[in-house]
């Protein structure tokens, strides 16, 4: 993988004049049109990208857009974002990287290309395998493929040898074949992106109230007059969510944003499908308060929220601060809860939070205020440390105030990737529990195994202590998405076979074991065509709400297959015995959702339900107070209030982040719109009293070194320091290039995801 300092990064190369200047308009506004506008014509997309405006994220009649998991609005007819109209014309365009491209060009050539340029060759078109004799990929039948799977995976002495990783971007039937093509092989290794995002959410949730998932709705963000958001930047991962902040706001509600680096969504917006607030350029805004917290400071800070509101209780008993009766019928550990927060210091918790004892008071008392309160985060929040308790922080808050299981309350992960939660529900899981494996076992008569198998960071572990020999990656960028980038690239170099199922080409398919194969399938934009006719799949949004998606468009390639008649014929390679209705279930996706709908909790009558207009809300029991838990009620917890601030005062907090023109590891330029930046990837953001203190001016060379918790260091070099309102002591730069920095031993005990929210860093100039 190439070393040599890019101005570009991964992105595409440039030696145009680099640029830092604040940007001031609104968020989406003309600046998204303008952008879109510029992709359609770089694309040659312009009528095929503006006719799918109309088709994209409506159930039934259209497709989910492969990019965020934001819930459609029924009351929106263009319901569309920048970002994913980019992602989607970047999966219709009219390059095609076919085997005439690969004989021209050798793995060793192509690795040296940066990762821009090797996305944007296009859509990939047949099977392809790697051939060590001449250093290229060359084609392969289907056939040959599936039975190069199922001779490697029969070949391994244990099924704990194979890790099927996959990506958000898979739907809920493959996904449901996917984890039933590992279980009946005999292994729960099933990583996954969430490993890396949102595990931390779901473990503390579960832990919490009995449910992985958010509890809220769309129609409650509607009706909620108090929304915290913590950790998130919506204007760039979530565009859609402006529209309900702006509603939000528009109607009275407190909308307040907790970051350590203020984004454009925290200050006002122009949604581009209100035409008559395009057409006068008038703005709304999307907060009525910013709070810049220290990374790593937001469970000092809801405690601070906590303690004030005891307080309150304790000034007036009779005002209603505390919500007594659902406390004492529905809740568990409130007064050693209690007794804890009491505990707190205010100097010591506003000291971890970063933020003044008064500012918390007020978050408080907008609480307090508030009848109805959700409480909302992303990866800002969950990539620490202490992940996990910090988000059942935010339960307990709620929890005080009875802010569950009501209308317009409750908490709310913001999910990043399409499907990355329905991925999860339906079974990739690499610690499943009983009753799903008993009811899959039931419905599939298979045995599943019981043994918890491998998430991400212990794939990767595993791949280069030689325990995981075969790896499967549907969808994705492996390599680029997960930490440590030269170890991962190790590993995967270190594997007897890797099985990329891509769109278009990658660095991970030049990082590959000794066999490898590239498969070649389906965007979400195409026609499904199989032996029953034409086919959609489902996809689940954020808050827990199935549609079903239809692609329309004509494959890329004749050659094209969908996920599941991928999966069904590796499964089928490697169970040649198995009674396991592989081709029934791939001829007719009906059949797949007629046994999910047996297997998953919420999904009987599947096939109807996800018909209709708008799909269907999987039932949660914690919606309806009724908690799961082994008390049955919900659980306060007691976590000590984290040390946030380096020991060493010359040690910087960074955080890895994407630009706005990002898409998780696809980058469609070298600019950062919101954040002002132009042709630079390779930068790191800082405060400038940190640029000050190390003798740095803007635009500086530096040299960036990470310490591990395991005492090893990485380094990144000649980057520029770019000033940037960020707490004094904290510092932020891209992913993927920074991921580099991230060691394999830097991630949660709590919840085994990467720390890449809490890089240990020494930056100075470079010599």
């Amino acid at each position: 993988m190439p070393d040599a300092p890019r101005q570009g990064g991964f992105g595409p190369s440039t030696s145009k004049p680099w640029s830092s200047k604040p940007y001031h308009h609104p968020a989406a506004a003309w600046g998204a049109a303008r952008s879109v506008a510029q992709t359609l014509i770089r694309e040659r997309e312009i009528v095929k990208g503006s006719t799918t405006m109309l088709t994209m994220n409506h159930p039934v009649r259209g497709f989910d857009c492969p990019g965020c998991a934001w819930p459609d609005d029924k009351g929106v007819t263009l319901d569309i974002c920048e970002n994913g109209l980019k992602h989607v014309t970047w999966e219709m365009t009219h390059k095609r990287v076919d085997r005439e491209f690969f004989a021209a060009h050798t793995v060793t050539e192509l690795a040296g290309w940066n990762d821009f340029d090797l996305e944007d060759q296009g859509r990939l078109t047949e099977p392809m395998s790697y051939d060590a004799a001449t250093d290229r990929y060359v084609p392969i039948s289907w056939d040959d493929a599936f039975a190069m799977v199922g001779e490697e995976l029969r070949a391994l002495d244990t099924p704990n040898a194979a890790a099927f990783y996959t990506s958000g971007r898979l739907s809920n039937e493959a996904t449901f074949l996917y984890q039933l093509w590992a279980r009946e092989f005999g292994t729960n290794n099933v990583p996954d992106c969430s490993n890396m995002c949102h595990e931390a959410s779901g473990r503390a949730l579960t832990a919490s109230i009995a449910t992985g998932k958010g509890t809220v709705s769309l129609d409650d963000w509607d009706a909620c007059t108090a929304l915290f958001v913590l950790g998130v930047n919506a204007a760039s991962n979530a565009p859609r969510m402006l529209t309900s902040l702006a509603h939000a706001v528009k109607r009275g509600a407190q909308v307040v944003h907790i970051n350590p680096m203020p984004e454009l969504a925290g200050t006002r917006t122009i949604v581009p499908h209100e035409i008559m607030q395009m057409a006068t350029f008038q703005a709304t805004d999307t907060s009525t308060m910013n709070v810049q917290v220290r990374p790593g400071g937001d469970l000092a800070l809801i405690r601070g929220m906590a303690k004030a509101v005891f307080e309150a209780e304790d000034a007036d008993p009779r005002g209603g601060a505390l919500d007594h009766d659902f406390l004492e019928r529905f809740t568990q550990g409130v007064d050693e809860y209690r007794a804890l927060v009491d505990s707190a210091s205010w100097a010591e918790l506003s000291r971890q939070a970063g933020v003044s004892e008064t500012q918390i008071r007020a978050l408080a008392q907008i609480y307090l205020d508030s009848p109805r309160s959700i409480i909302s985060w992303c990866l800002g929040v969950t990539q620490h440390e202490h992940g996990v308790d910090t988000v059942r922080e935010f339960t307990n808050l709620l929890l005080l105030r009875g802010n569950i299981g009501r209308e317009g309350a409750g908490p709310s992960p913001i999910r990043g990737h399409s499907n990355v939660q329905g991925n999860r529900t339906c079974g990739i899981d690499h610690r499943p529990g009983e009753d799903f494996l008993a009811a899959l076992d039931a419905e599939c008569g298979i045995v599943s195994p019981r043994e918890p198998g491998l998430d991400t960071v212990n794939t990767i572990e595993g791949m280069n202590d030689g325990s995981v020999k075969v790896f499967v990656a549907l969808g994705g960028n492996f390599v680029l998405a997960a930490p440590d980038t030269k170890y991962t690239a190790q590993g995967l170099r270190n594997c007897e076979l890797t099985v990329q199922v891509s769109t278009k080409l990658n660095r991970s398919h030049l990082v590959h074991g000794r066999t490898a194969l590239i498969l070649p399938c389906l965007g979400r934009t195409e026609r499904d065509e199989q032996a029953s006719g034409l086919q959609g799949v489902s996809c689940e949004d954020a808050m827990s709400n199935v549609q079903l998606s239809m692609g329309k468009k004509k494959p890329a390639s004749k050659h094209l297959l969908s996920e599941p008649a991928i999966l069904g014929g590796m499964a089928r390679a490697t169970l040649p015995e198995s009674t396991t209705p592989w081709e029934d279930y791939v001829a007719d996706y009906d059949r797949i959702r007629d046994s999910m709908s047996r297997v998953l909790p919420g999904f009987g009558g599947f096939n109807r339900l996800v018909r209709e207009p708008m799909g269907f809300r999987i039932p949660q029991a914690a919606r309806e107070r009724i908690f799961h838990t082994p008390s049955g009620r919900a659980e306060f917890s007691q976590a000590p209030v984290p040390n946030a601030i380096p020991d060493d005062a010359d040690v910087l907090v960074l955080q890895t982040m994407r630009s706005h023109d990002q898409w998780n590891t696809t980058i469609y330029s070298s600019n950062d719109r919101y954040r002002g930046i132009k042709n630079l990837r390779e930068l790191v953001f800082m405060n400038a009293a940190d640029m000050r203190d190390r003798g740095l001016s803007e635009g500086s060379f530096v040299d960036i070194v990470a310490t591990s918790k395991d005492g090893s260091r990485r380094s990144l070099t000649r980057y520029r320091a770019i000033t940037y309102d960020l707490p004094v002591g904290a510092a932020a730069g891209y992913m993927p290039e920074m991921n580099a920095l991230i060691g394999a031993a830097d991630y949660s005990t709590q919840s085994d995801q990467p720390l890449m929210k809490n890089v240990l860093v020494r930056i100075v100039a470079s010599s």
